[in-house]
Formats: C-alpha cells, sequence, structure tokens
C-alpha cells in the first residue's frame, strides 16, 4: 500500500497531490468496476495528510463520476471509469493555485453560455431540480459544507439543461477541481446570503426563458464568485 501511494506528502497543496496519486492508482488497474477503495483513515496515513485532504480529493472524484461514496460504507470505483480517466488526468495538472486561476476564467466563460443556452433549453423536470437546489442552499447558510454541495449540485443541473454535452463535462471537470477553493472561499453567513441571491436570479431568468437575463444574472455571479475565490488563492501562493 505505501508503495502505492507514494509515501508522506510533504507539498502544502496536499489535497491537488492527492488527487494525483489516487488517479495513478485507480489507473494502475489495481481496481476493478465496483471494487472499494482503501478508507480515508488508512489513505491518510499512507501518504501522511490529514484526513480532510484525503476527503475532499474523494468528493472531487465523486463529482466527476470517477467513484461513488456510499455513506457507513465506504467508497467505490464507478462503472465508465476507463472513458473518463484520460480527461481526467489531463486536467490533474491545473490544480496547483496559479493554474486554479486559469480555472476560473475558463468556467465564467462557460458557465454564462450554459445559462443562455438552459434558458430556453432545460425541460421542465430541470427547472424544479434548481429550484429545489436552491431551497437547499436558503435551508443551509450556517452549513457551508452542504451549501455549497447544493451550489455545485445547482450548477451541474443547470449544464445538463443546456443539452450540450461537450458544454457540460467541460464544466463538471472545471467545478470538480475548484471546489476546494470554493469551498474555503465560503466563510461567513454573509457570503452565504449574496450567493444565494445571485443563485435566485439565475433560477429568475431560467424559469422566465429570458436568455439574456439568465446569462447577465451568471456573469454577475461568476463576478462576485472570482472575488471572493482570488484572494484564496493569494494565501496558498
Amino acid at each position: 500500500m505505501d508503495a502505492a501511494f507514494g509515501g508522506t506528502i510533504k507539498s502544502s497543496t496536499a489535497m491537488a497531490e492527492v488527487t494525483r496519486r489516487l488517479l495513478d492508482y485507480i489507473g494502475s488497474g489495481s481496481l476493478a468496476e465496483g471494487d472499494r477503495l482503501p478508507p480515508e483513515r488508512q489513505l491518510a496515513t499512507h501518504m501522511g495528510v490529514g484526513r480532510s485532504a484525503v476527503r475532499e480529493a474523494l468528493a472531487a472524484l465523486e463529482i466527476l463520476g470517477i467513484v461513488t461514496v456510499r455513506p457507513g460504507s465506504g467508497t467505490y470505483l464507478s462503472g465508465g471509469t476507463s472513458e473518463l480517466l484520460p480527461q481526467t488526468l489531463s486536467w490533474g495538472i491545473l490544480l496547483r493555485s496559479d493554474k486554479t486561476r486559469e480555472l476560473i476564467e475558463v468556467r465564467q466563460g462557460l458557465e454564462t453560455q450554459a445559462a443562455l443556452l438552459a434558458a430556453t433549453r432545460a425541460p421542465k423536470t430541470s427547472l424544479k431540480a434548481l429550484a429545489a437546489h436552491v431551497a437547499t442552499m436558503e435551508e443551509n447558510l450556517h452549513d457551508y459544507h452542504r451549501f455549497v454541495t447544493a451550489d455545485m449540485l445547482f450548477h451541474h443541473e443547470l449544464a445538463s439543461g443546456a443539452d450540450n454535452v461537450l458544454l457540460r463535462d467541460m464544466l463538471h471537470s472545471v467545478r470538480s477541481l475548484i471546489r476546494v477553493w470554493v469551498e474555503r472561499a465560503l466563510n461567513d453567513v454573509d457570503h452565504a446570503r449574496l450567493t444565494l441571491a445571485e443563485h435566485r436570479a439565475i433560477l429568475a431568468g431560467l424559469e422566465a426563458r429570458d436568455p439574456l437575463a439568465a446569462a447577465e444574472a451568471m456573469r454577475q455571479h461568476m463576478l462576485s464568485a472570482t472575488e471572493r475565490l482570488l484572494p484564496t488563492l493569494e494565501d496558498n501562493d
């Protein structure tokens, strides 16, 4: 096990390195579809990091669809991994904070385009799901992990509603890789309330089937989110 994960991690970007090593481990063929990964505690011990870094890395891999986390049971390798790994591994080099700035810039354009398309393409079921995610955000203003999870699910659903598979998959990868920074940037209830208001504006544009309103609301949200994210990256340079 120690050989598989390469020993103690000394990098300040522990989550990025844990993610890379997990991808290497999965890509080595050591696991088959449906196999259970080693427990968080064991992974943390073998890599010499805190469990939070392992948990953040597994969350990113789950959003990418590479693993499935089953509460009380463990983390399992998902199906279809062989098709996802090449793309995921290529994105993996962008996990450093300097490259994360570039990812954030790319995300701004992609999210705005997704909102523009979803305003006319998203089915009613998608709009209902988006409203549910906004409601979850409102109910968890003081639980930042659940709030951010609902936020990410909102954006994932919106991208699916844009009915463009390439756009959806690109956003999926970008969001999963910056999730750790998003969670760190949300550190008080005022930020949560502002983020909630921005999502309500996006939802209103989508429900009105107004592409320009939805895209503008998303653009404003992305600018606001970037202002909160960049200081977090600077703290880690």
